[in-house]
């Protein structure tokens, strides 16, 4: 059975009308077209919906039975198809974006709010996770748009960097290196180091680039940066962090110390599912970044 919206609208109207010429005005149809449309339909359900006289029209008994049902169903299509209208124009909807935190506390305010003054019916739900967990929400779709240094592993995303991010010493302003302006690895060796977790990205390329110079000792590891800033602030060691970083670690009174040589740079950038299509609003957001960076 194949009743249209339109000849359910004219049912509707009919039924909440005295008379067919006073529905086929308030529908700007033709008497004879809304004659025609409450016919066809009566055929298609096998009976008659409305008793009619030259003066007045009335509801059979079926009639009566299908006009709440009829309401309800042309209700829900108007709401279905206006909240899709909705979410296409940015009238309403939501996003879900996941961030590094570096990222998420430095970059990701400002971007965020240039994008709200563009689409301000748009909730936003922000992810602040490692970069392991960016890449894993972006990956199950849980997550639109991740913000992330590039990862190792790219199958099944697409990687758009953003910028380069130098990677610097932060240490306790009480530490002998604190009066220095730039360091080397081999200086950085010869302290105590607190690090991310083992398994991290940040850990791996850490390690990778004192193993040309020697071996780090290595007090304490954590899953997340602004601890480690708290474990250089009690004297515990100094720590390689992202340049992310240093407006948080300068809040709690760190030093940050720039490499002379040779220093540890990752590409930042904006991570996507390569087999989802994003939605209007991501697409948006995607935009408006890539304008920030590259204009």
């Amino acid at each position: 059975m194949n009743i249209s919206y339109r000849n359910l609208q004219a049912f509707i109207h009919v039924a909440q009308s005295s008379t067919f010429a006073e529905a086929a005005i308030k529908l700007h149809l033709t008497q004879p077209a809304l004659s025609s449309a409450i016919k066809k339909m009566e055929e298609q359900l096998g009976g008659k919906l409305f008793s009619r006289s030259t003066r007045h029209v009335a509801l059979t008994k079926e009639g009566e039975a299908l006009l709440p049902n009829a309401i309800r169903i042309m209700r829900d299509w108007d709401d279905t198809f206006g909240d899709i209208q909705n979410l296409f124009a940015m009238a309403k909807g939501r996003l879900t974006i996941a961030a590094m935190p570096s990222f998420a506390e430095s970059h990701l305010p400002h971007l965020l709010k240039r994008y709200h003054q563009l689409a301000p019916n748009i909730n936003l739900r922000i992810l602040d996770v490692v970069m392991e967990n960016v890449i894993y929400e972006v990956s199950e779709g849980r997550a639109e748009i991740g913000f992330s240094f590039e990862p190792q592993q790219n199958e099944g995303l697409i990687f758009t960097p953003l910028f380069d991010d130098c990677f610097v010493v932060v240490v306790n302003p009480q530490h002998e290196l604190a009066k220095a302006k730039t360091v080397n690895w081999e200086t950085c060796i010869k302290y105590p180091m607190v690090m991310m977790n083992r398994g991290s990205a940040v850990r791996l390329w850490t390690q990778q680039k004192i193993s040309t110079v020697g071996e780090a000792v290595i007090v304490a590891e954590t899953g997340q940066l602004g601890t480690l800033g708290q474990l250089i602030k009690q004297g515990l060691g100094i720590a390689i962090m992202p340049s992310l970083c240093i407006a948080s670690m300068e809040s709690i009174g760190l030093t940050v110390l720039k490499m002379e040589e040779d220093p540890l740079v990752k590409r930042v950038g904006m991570v996507k599912n390569a087999k989802r299509d994003m939605s209007v609003a991501g697409q948006a957001l995607w935009t408006e970044v890539l304008h920030h960076y590259h204009k």
